[in-house]
This record gives structure tokens, C-alpha cells and sequence, in this order.
């Protein structure tokens, strides 16, 4: 089993959306047998904490994960934890996912290449 760092990205809305594209990327440690596992622990992860809830304003607010942009082996550290969050703002917020589904298909690609390498 290895280490690894993953890059998560979430998108947030609140309310009906109308206001500047907001994402939240994170970084993860994801402990798995290789890369390819850890690429799929990490969707998998990203997809268990989406979340909706009512601010203050009682105004829904929801986390909806977008993708896995990156993948980085490290040494033993603690499985799961977060280690980086940052929350964007963009003003086209369908470009920004479209290249992080970009990422994360090239990222799948190069971990199923490296897996197919050592079957």
C-alpha cells in the first residue's frame, strides 16, 4: 500500500446559483495499492462528502463534487485527512469544470496506463 496526495475539486451554491462561480479544491491523502486505486478511493471520497445544508440566511448551500485534477505518491502519512482547501471564484463557471473533467480523464488515463504497465 503507498500514500498519495489528491487534488478534489467541489463546486458551491448557494441559493439559485446566481452569483460568481465558487470551487473548493482540496488536497487529500488517499492510502491505496496504486495510483489507479487511489484515483478511484479519491472520486469515491469526493462523492461521500458532498453535502447540502441552510445558511444563516436560510438559503440552500450545496457542495457538489466535480472531479480528482491531481495525484501526487508520498510517504506514510494519515489516510483521508485534508491537507489544503481553497475556495475559488470564476467567472465562467462551466469552462472551469470542463477542465477539471479534462484533468481528471488525462490523470485516469496516465494511472490505467501505469497499472496495465505492471499486470
Amino acid at each position: 500500500m503507498e500514500w498519495y496526495l489528491a487534488k478534489l475539486v467541489y463546486r458551491i451554491i448557494c441559493g439559485n446559483g446566481e452569483h460568481h462561480a465558487q470551487f473548493d479544491e482540496q488536497l487529500r491523502l488517499i492510502h491505496a495499492e496504486d495510483e489507479l486505486h487511489a484515483f478511484n478511493k479519491a472520486q469515491l471520497t469526493g462523492q461521500k462528502e458532498q453535502e447540502n445544508f441552510f445558511n444563516r440566511a436560510n438559503h440552500l448551500v450545496q457542495w457538489k463534487f466535480i472531479n480528482v485534477t491531481e495525484l501526487h505518491k508520498l510517504e506514510k502519512l494519515t489516510d483521508g485527512a485534508e491537507v489544503y482547501s481553497r475556495i475559488r471564484e470564476e467567472d465562467d463557471g462551466r469552462a472551469y469544470q470542463h477542465s477539471v473533467h479534462a484533468k481528471a480523464g488525462y490523470l485516469l488515463e496516465q494511472c490505467t496506463d501505469k497499472f496495465l504497465e505492471t499486470v
